[in-house]
């Protein structure tokens, strides 16, 4: 059984349950290369991992002095929106959710992704009947996505429970200092191909209680089993 101090489990979505990061990375280092913002792929995960648009285009500004022209965001949703038709799983996240399904467990996924992406993402990776329709965006809060706490408050009371009885699995910086100031326990889970050395102490000093490699590992720290294999 789960941890009975864990009413539900909240989780991110891109490097968490779908493998976008590096879909991501190569959109980014292409328009980067076409706005002559020469980054490496270690600086294009830095700056965008766990980030809306508007936050990354905050720190080029503030960083780089690089302002964006007027049409970018347009194109940007344009371009990323492309990109989803099909997005690989994290290997192991959908026996995740169905081992919590089985046990009883609610979950929800909060992510910054803007509301249709973050719908395009889940279709495309075969997610989408174990999670919606508890899956929140930042419109659902007034815009105020990660780090801010919003999101993840706004989730746990979905789930009819307080986010100090949660737990909130998460890979990048913004979203572990939210869930830590939403009140929640967070663990961090770098299951992704993107994960950069430095990420583990990064968390682990944000606050996470524990970072994990795989959903595997994640199982077994929640003491539950595959749902295929669980008792009945």
């Amino acid at each position: 059984m789960i941890r009975p101090d864990f009413a539900a489990v909240l989780f991110d979505l891109d490097g968490v349950l779908v493998d976008t990061e590096t879909i991501i990375g190569e959109l980014w280092a292409e328009i980067f290369a076409e706005q002559k913002l020469h980054l490496s792929a270690a600086e294009i995960t830095r700056l965008t991992s766990g980030q809306r648009f508007e936050g990354v285009l905050r720190a080029l500004e503030t960083g780089r002095g690089w302002k964006a022209p007027e049409d970018f965001l347009p194109m940007l949703d344009r371009r990323f929106n492309g990109a989803f038709g099909h997005v690989p799983q994290i290997e192991g996240a959908a026996k995740t959710l169905q081992a919590l399904k089985a046990a009883g467990i609610p979950f929800a996924v909060a992510s910054n992704s803007e509301k249709g992406r973050l719908h395009m993402k889940l279709v495309g990776a075969g997610l989408a009947e174990l999670v919606e329709p508890h899956a929140y965006d930042p419109s659902c809060v007034g815009g105020r996505g990660k780090p801010a706490p919003d999101l993840y408050e706004f989730a746990a009371r979905q789930l009819g429970t307080l986010p100090a009885r949660c737990l909130v699995i998460e890979d990048s910086v913004p979203g572990a200092r939210a869930g830590v100031a939403a009140g929640a326990t967070v663990w961090g889970l770098l299951a992704g191909g993107h994960a950069l050395p430095g990420d583990e102490a990064a968390l682990l000093e944000l606050g996470a209680a524990r970072v994990l490699p795989s959903h595997e590992g994640l199982l077994a720290a929640l003491n539950l089993q595959p749902a295929d294999s669980t008792s009945t």
